[in-house]
């Protein structure tokens, strides 16, 4: 059996570089993504050790700026260079790092290769920083044999594409693994891992290039009144709305939550239940007013996953169908540990 973090051979790996603060140089505006992804490399000789690293730069954007457009292009890149590379690096922006690696997690099924995410808190030309750190942990961690699917690699953590979260703006640990454990961790050029299960998914890799953008994304406050939602409905095609604890609608006399969401569901629409608790997630049968709105119109709800990953789970599926039974049926399918709790659909 093969000892934690030996390398059988030299992988080849392709650098994806995206910009982000990893990239980053100080401008008289702020910081500005304008070290290039060759120049990165330079940061890491070591990686030779191991790997041979090629690098295309599809684009250099804060991330700030990426959203779907970037994750559908960011998908076919790794498909058409699929069957040359051991495994891929994304260097990406930390801001939307965690919706992008859920988006690729969903994009990108099945994939015994691993597309390994990472960046910074600081730029990697400065002399206190966390990016040469991060880009080396990248690339040793997609040139091991037992890696695959989407993950992210920050702060000495790998953490599945579909749960992770940034919940820090600053520390270098700005990545939790929510609701579930993190793969493996990263110390002294070692991968320990805690979950070791490649070969357990024997389906082949598979790819989609397909995202509906259509969904928008509600937060409750005390008071909100859903007449709010009625205007929302001829402009998205799936309203996730972010309720209070485990999940409850609440009704103040006038129940416009309810009557939204009776339209929305009449209409055809997707309505999906979530909740502003990052931690141990929702469920609405616990109360009478989540129970009552969950039995009148069958709506799915997030249960233990992450708002990213339901975010970008609900703008796949409604790339593929808009039908309410197949949304369904996709919803609470698990897809690179992104959903542990599992209902009866």
């Amino acid at each position: 059996m093969m000892r934690p973090g030996i390398l059988m051979e030299s992988k080849k790996i392709l650098l994806i570089a995206t910009g982000g603060t990893i990239a980053s140089r100080h401008t008289e505006k702020g910081l500005s993504p304008q070290i290039t992804g060759k120049e990165l490399l330079g940061y890491i000789p070591e990686a030779k050790d191991f790997c041979r690293i090629d690098v295309i730069q599809p684009f250099s954007l804060d991330s700030t700026n990426v959203y779907w457009k970037h994750w559908v292009l960011l998908g076919g890149l790794i498909r058409e260079h699929y069957e040359e590379y051991d495994g891929f690096v994304i260097c990406h922006g930390t801001d939307t790092m965690a919706y992008t690696a859920a988006a690729l997690s969903y994009l990108i099924r099945h994939s015994a290769k691993p597309v390994v995410i990472t960046g910074a808190q600081r730029p990697i030309d400065l002399p206190d920083t966390d990016a040469r750190t991060n880009l080396l942990d990248s690339v040793r961690f997609a040139s091991d044999v037992r890696s695959h699917d989407v993950c992210i690699v920050f702060g000495g953590m790998v953490i599945a594409g579909t749960r992770a979260k940034k919940e820090r703006t600053k520390s270098y640990d700005a990545f939790s693994s929510i609701n579930y454990p993190p793969v493996a961790v990263i110390q002294d050029r070692r991968i320990i891992f805690y979950i070791d299960d490649k070969g357990h998914d024997t389906a082949p890799v598979s790819f989609s290039d397909a995202l509906n953008p259509k969904v928008f994304l509600y937060r409750m406050i005390p008071g909100s009144n859903g007449s709010d939602l009625d205007a929302l409905m001829d402009r998205y095609d799936a309203l996730i709305i972010e309720s209070f604890g485990v999940g409850g609608i609440p009704d103040y006399g006038d129940s416009s939550f309810r009557e939204a969401i009776r339209k929305w569901t009449s209409a055809g629409k997707v309505v999906v239940m979530a909740t502003q608790v990052p931690n141990e997630g929702s469920d609405m049968s616990v109360y009478e007013v989540g129970h009552a709105v969950k039995n009148a119109y069958n709506i799915p709800e997030s249960y233990d996953m992450t708002l990213e990953a339901v975010i970008a789970k609900t703008m796949w599926i409604l790339g593929r169908t808009k039908n309410r039974t197949e949304f369904r049926e996709l919803f609470y399918t698990s897809i690179n540990h992104d959903l542990l709790f599992l209902p009866e659909i």
